[in-house]
């Protein structure tokens, strides 16, 4: 048993002497004070070191990994991906490897979505899937099951906003009609596809928007179910943590994409935007697609609960 906890902490031996060094130090200070407060704090950083959690085992380490195949023999589930963010997320995923589940309302976009990413040799399937309803979200699990018989990873990038307008003028059938896609589809779908996430221990990503920290009146509701996806990514990361399943959000800043239409070919909008937080260019989706599939990785196995803005600046301090 020695030889095997000295051996997975090689490349940390010197590391691991400073801190238990420390540690002895704090104890004999401290233990004519306040012994029983010290111990369990100290026990508990030795152990951490010494013997992590065997959940992270499998994705602990990524040293020596082939990184064009890193999430090989994988599958992911990409809601709201067969165009603009959606379809940069499952061609970054599948070209690092995993199996990618490609979804949304219309056959035809679906077609013509696999047709592009099969052409490039890239692994792919898909089926129309409104996140909304439960029939087609059951569709979309089946579609993963029978095709890659397991789930690794979800990412919730679908979502609407039917209303350009003031919060306060929106009527009750738009404010349901954005809360159920945009937050509480993510959660249901969720909900359905654990059983077999958690065979995997694996990730999942919702997909928020710079709207969230810097709301705009003209996108009123829109807003507000995007903010809530946030503290959405917080509880379930803390949900999740005991099924060795991190959650994290990210939140893309102006992606020139159809759905941003309104914003980004608003010339007085962007000059402004731009201007006063130095932007120098509008974001593409490629400069969002890669920070998911690192959510992905082991390399990402210790992160969870963080909403990850990728916007060209920072809207936090």
């Amino acid at each position: 048993m020695v030889v095997m906890v000295l051996g997975f902490v090689e490349n940390w031996q010197e590391r691991a002497h400073a801190a238990i060094s420390w540690a002895a130090g704090l104890i004999q200070q401290e233990a004519s004070q306040t012994p029983t407060n010290i111990l369990p704090g100290v026990t508990c950083g030795y152990r951490g070191l010494f013997y992590p959690s065997a959940r992270h085992s499998v994705r602990m380490c990524s040293t020596g990994v082939d990184r064009k195949g890193i999430l090989a023999n994988q599958v992911a589930v990409v809601t709201g991906s067969t165009s603009g963010l959606g379809f940069s997320i499952a061609r970054r995923l599948a070209q690092d490897g995993t199996h990618v589940v490609i979804s949304s309302r219309e056959q035809q976009n679906v077609d013509r979505a696999m047709d592009e990413l099969q052409r490039e040799g890239l692994s792919v399937t898909g089926t129309v899937c409104h996140v909304e309803k439960a029939e087609d979200r059951e569709r979309l699990v089946t579609k993963a099951l029978e095709h890659c018989g397991a789930i690794d990873f979800l990412v919730c990038n679908a979502a609407v906003n039917p209303l350009v307008g003031s919060t306060l003028g929106t009527s009750e059938q738009i404010w349901d009609k954005i809360l159920s896609v945009n937050l509480k589809s993510p959660a249901l779908l969720l909900s359905q596809l654990l059983p077999y996430m958690e065979k995997r221990r694996g990730a999942v990503n919702l997909v928020s928007s710079i709207a969230a920290y810097i709301p705009q009146v003209e996108l009123g509701v829109y807003n507000i179910s995007k903010t809530a996806l946030l503290g959405l990514t917080r509880t379930l990361a803390l949900e999740l943590a005991p099924k060795d399943i991190w959650v994290n959000c990210l939140v893309p800043g102006i992606i020139k994409t159809d759905f941003s239409k309104v914003i980004h070919e608003n010339e007085a909008f962007w000059n402004s935007f731009s201007e006063h937080y130095q932007l120098q260019r509008i974001g593409k989706p490629e400069d969002c697609a890669g920070i998911v599939s690192f959510l992905c990785s082991p390399d990402a196995s210790y992160i969870t609960g963080e909403n990850i803005v990728v916007a060209g600046f920072s809207c936090r301090l």
